[in-house]
């Protein structure tokens, strides 16, 4: 990965971890509502804040330190002082996450033209969230993956994905139920590269290849009530 690395994803979960109660009403509500559930939001906090300790230490500005040792970034409603940190940081990491996108759909816009064209609908596409179910090696130069996109954004079913003129892949062989985050594409002579970061485990793969095809499978009966159960 260029762009949409590991790196670039932790502190993305960083920023999503300094979401700020807007009231002090919201944050005494929400306090009283895991009381009633019998469990107290502050050590839930103190527990994701550990969880969370080392990437807040990369990331932030040592500003945030006190906040963080003594646990007030997570047990306590913000004081102004520590508001004015956080908006801060958030002011500086929308604008670079921001100047990051521009610089990757630039990249992207400039080799699209090209691309074969199912790479092309595979970059745009995207398939965030959809769970790898098998990884196959039927020939040489040839990899397939099977993906569960139900959960996804694009097809809402089953999606084989067979890539063709395989020079090089990095995909485990045992890889089933990895989560499909982020991808970014790369023109080579001949095809192209796809970059792809997983989730469970975390893990970045790479992929050469002269084409790709992208196939909707029709899910069977049984697991397509399955999802509709569980969707209601």
């Amino acid at each position: 990965m260029k762009h949409f690395t590991k790196d670039w994803y932790d502190e993305m979960q960083v920023s999503g971890f300094l979401a700020l109660h807007e009231s002090e009403e919201d944050w005494e509500e929400e306090l009283e509502y895991y009381r009633k559930e019998g469990e107290n939001l502050r050590e839930l906090n103190l527990r994701n804040l550990d969880d969370m300790r080392k990437n807040l230490l990369r990331y932030l500005p040592d500003t945030f330190l006190p906040y963080i040792h003594d646990g007030t970034l997570v047990t306590e409603y913000p004081t102004p002082e520590l508001r004015m940190l956080v908006n801060r940081w958030e002011r500086d990491y929308e604008r670079r996450m921001e100047e990051l996108n521009d610089r990757y759909r630039q990249h992207f816009e400039s080799i699209k033209a090209e691309l074969p064209p199912a790479a092309v609908e595979l970059a745009e596409n995207g398939l965030h969230d959809a769970v790898v179910l098998s990884v196959e090696r039927p020939s040489e130069g040839q990899l397939v993956l099977t993906l569960d996109c139900s959960g996804g954004f694009h097809y809402f079913t089953d999606v084989r994905l067979t890539f063709e003129g395989v020079t090089y892949s990095n995909v485990p062989a045992d890889f089933k139920g990895a989560w499909w985050l982020y991808d970014e594409i790369y023109k080579m002579d001949g095809g192209f590269e796809l970059h792809t970061l997983f989730d469970t485990p975390m893990t970045e793969t790479v992929i050469r290849a002269r084409d790709v095809k992208i196939e909707p499978l029709k899910l069977p009966l049984l697991r397509r009530l399955q999802k509709w159960y569980r969707r209601r």
